[in-house]
């Protein structure tokens, strides 16, 4: 109990200081005495008598079955002897290939590279008998694919040498060296063999055995400078016999005249020569696998005993450390639940309801967290507390925020919208009794801006939770949303329309698509050049209407277009801080509230493409449309109308369509009218034509007008 008052950082002193020093200690002891040297020792060992023996026989098989393919290269027939050598080397290759599988966990992944390389060259053995057999291959050639295979069977011994201790490491290595060295008198040995068959040597294979004896005697000088007195002096006397001395000075008359040499001497001094190499190394092999394993038992005794000296003291660094563990895991635990319950439940709840709008007692949501231990662990836990109050008060105090700031941008909209209603009746009223075409297309600039500002007071009331009031009875033609939507954006003139499918919207839904359609549009304009041309195009598609707005700009990156839909398809809470994005926090917004899909993807021409997807609930057919009176246009109010048509006609001026003479006549009435004579009719001043069109314009609203219905009317009467 007296231990309970201490102070963590006591307790973590007292839980480390045994197990630290008695670790260290055995640590100390056991880099000493290279744990993993032993293991590699034993597995070098384990290596050696499985893969080492059957690949050395493996070898021997190889080199006899080359020079026994070297006569048959040349004399062209196939013997018994060959026959029965390549059945010892298919023996030898399976014991080879069983004793890879006996060795088992020994075989580490720096072998299996060397392993699979050397069993696709035994594979391909097959290939190389049956070139030789059939002719197709020459003597050097077919020789050259035997010394691949060696190659990777001699590139596999290197591997095998690998072992920490560095005495042995170069024993092994100068023996390998001497192995290799034997090779090479094999090499010979098969170029001449082949040649004896019909008593000449290339070039080619004059050049071959010049490079092989070269290698042969600098691989004896390498081997016998890295061996011992008790390996090298066995080496020595070899190399002082007569064999040896007589095989020497074949080879050199060989580099020289580029002739075989006699037969019989050549086969004695070679067959002498090559089993006392091979004797010595199988017993010098021996004595390095004798020392290996002296080496590895040595080191795993040292091991055993550093281990029980160390075991000891593991052990009790064990019992003390879960003495005093499992007391302040406890603690810990304690706090680390009551963490876990305000950061996981309480707070989130707490957020959650501050966001429904509830009222939130500080006092009585932030409770304190009861915990037991430590003094740092009390501390903590009071600190918890603190954090969580302030959290709480924190958090009451953003939702009031933002409720006040959300009542301030509907209290300022609601105001600006209502004197934007005003000014546009005012317009629109100054519009009707102005017959002048130059004032007619100045108050259209006016009502243009008043109807952009109308839009950004809209988008203020989305962003602060309400809806906009405006909204229809009957449903709205998708060509007169599009064509409202682009009158609502500054730089109309660069927005082409294309033709559209027939198709109506949920009068409801209207006002809040032209207004989703106006901010992509206006985006559109605003990330494209000034110089290209924005297309706004529809269709009718089995999961509702689809309106697409493409742009020409440089588009975005992959992973913007990603977080952009992300935003799109979840809009997150608006943050008065992101105010680069209002414009899509407004589209996110308004599409949440009427199940509009809205996405945005490359161009296959470059830039960007909005897809607008409208819900099948939310669409009319043409059908229903005209069943309800006309082609539906005079659901959308008379003004708004004439504004809409007068930003999308092609080929007109302030809206007003341009006639071309004889466009509509038949051609038997196009011809060319009869000279009446030099005279010509008056032509009108400018105050006529300004009558004229004006007259004319006074005409076209006024009909209009008389075949539209009501106008816009509020949410509640709708």
């Amino acid at each position: 109990m007296g231990s309970r008052n201490r102070s963590i950082r006591f307790k973590i002193f007292l839980l480390l200081l045994l197990p630290l020093l008695s670790l260290s200690a055995l640590w100390g002891f056991v880099l000493n005495l290279t744990m993993s040297d032993a293991r590699s020792l034993l597995r070098a060992n384990a290596l050696y008598e499985t893969i080492g023996i059957t690949s050395t026989d493996l070898g021997l098989q190889l080199q006899a079955e080359r020079v026994r393919s070297a006569e048959a290269l040349t004399t062209r027939e196939l013997t018994e002897v060959l026959n029965g050598q390549r059945a010892r080397t298919d023996s030898s290759v399976a014991d080879f290939r069983q004793a890879v599988t006996d060795a088992g966990g020994a075989v580490g992944e720096d072998l299996r590279l060397t392993l699979d390389t050397l069993d696709s060259a035994l594979d391909r053995l097959d290939t190389i008998r049956a070139d030789i057999d059939s002719g197709l291959s020459s003597r050097l050639a077919g020789l050259n694919e035997y010394n691949r295979v060696l190659d990777a069977l001699f590139a596999l011994s290197d591997h095998l040498v690998s072992v920490p201790d560095l005495t042995i490491y170069q024993q092994a290595s100068s023996l390998q060296a001497m192995g290799m060295a034997r090779e090479y008198i094999a090499r010979e040995h098969a170029l001449v063999i082949g040649a004896l068959a019909d008593g000449r040597l290339t070039e080619p294979e004059t050049a071959a055995f010049t490079e092989y004896a070269a290698s042969r005697k600098f691989l004896h000088s390498r081997g016998l400078a890295g061996l011992d007195v008790t390996l090298r002096r066995p080496y020595e006397q070899v190399f002082a016999t007569e064999p040896f001395l007589g095989f020497a000075t074949m080879e050199s008359r060989v580099i020289k005249t580029g002739a075989p040499p006699d037969a019989d001497g050549w086969r004695a001094a070679v067959d002498k020569l090559t089993t006392r190499l091979d004797d010595l190394s199988t017993s010098s092999s021996a004595v390095l696998a004798g020392r290996t394993s002296e080496a590895a038992t040595g080191t795993v005794v040292q091991i055993a005993v550093a281990g029980g000296a160390g075991l000891i003291a593991v052990l009790a660094s064990i019992i003390i450390s879960v003495r005093f563990g499992r007391r302040l895991a406890g603690e810990l635990a304690g706090l680390r639940g009551a963490a876990v319950e305000l950061s996981q439940q309480r707070l989130p709840d707490l957020v959650a309801r501050l966001r429904r709008g509830e009222d939130v007692d500080v006092r009585k949501e932030a409770k304190a967290i009861k915990v037991s231990g430590s003094a740092e662990i009390t501390d903590v836990a009071r600190a918890f507390g603190y954090v969580q109050r302030t959290a709480v008060t924190a958090a009451i105090g953003q939702a009031a925020l933002r409720r006040g700031v959300g009542q301030v941008f509907l209290n300022l909209a609601r105001r600006k919208q209502g004197l934007l209603h005003r000014q546009l009746a005012l317009l629109d009223g100054m519009q009707r009794r102005t017959h002048d075409p130059d004032k007619l297309e100045e108050l259209f600039r006016l009502d243009h801006l008043t109807t952009r500002m109308r839009r950004h007071a809209e988008s203020l009331i989305v962003l602060s939770g309400a809806a906009p009031g405006r909204a229809w009875r009957k449903p709205v033609p998708v060509i007169d949303i599009v064509r409202a939507a682009v009158a609502e954006v500054e730089d109309y003139t660069r927005v082409s329309v294309e033709a559209m499918p027939a198709g109506a919207i949920d009068g409801t839904a209207a006002a809040d698509l032209t207004h989703l359609v106006a901010e992509l549009v206006e985006n559109a304009t605003i990330y494209s050049p000034p110089d290209t041309v924005v297309r706004v195009r529809g269709d009718m598609v089995s999961n509702g209407y689809a309106i697409e707005v493409e742009d020409k700009g440089l588009g975005l990156a992959a992973h913007e277009y990603a977080r952009l839909n992300a935003l799109l398809a979840a809009p997150p809470e608006f943050d008065l801080a992101d105010s680069d994005r209002l414009g899509l926090f407004v589209v996110a917004t308004l599409a949440r509230r009427h199940g509009i899909n809205v996405l945005l993807r490359r161009s296959p021409f470059g830039g960007t493409v909005a897809i607008v997807l409208v819900p099948r609930s939310s669409v009319t057919e043409q059908s229903a449309l005209e069943a309800a009176g006309g082609d539906g246009r005079a659901a959308l109010p008379s003004r708004t109308r004439r504004k809409a048509l007068a930003v999308v006609s092609s080929g007109s001026h302030a809206g007003l369509p341009r006639r071309v003479r004889q466009a509509n006549l038949v051609p038997q009435l196009k011809e060319a009218p009869p000279e009446t004579g030099p005279e010509q009719p008056a032509e009108r001043s400018p105050d006529e034509v300004r009558d004229l069109f004006s007259a004319f314009q006074r005409g076209t609203q006024r009909a209009r007008e008389e075949a539209s219905e009501e106008g816009p009317v509020n949410e509640g009467d709708a």
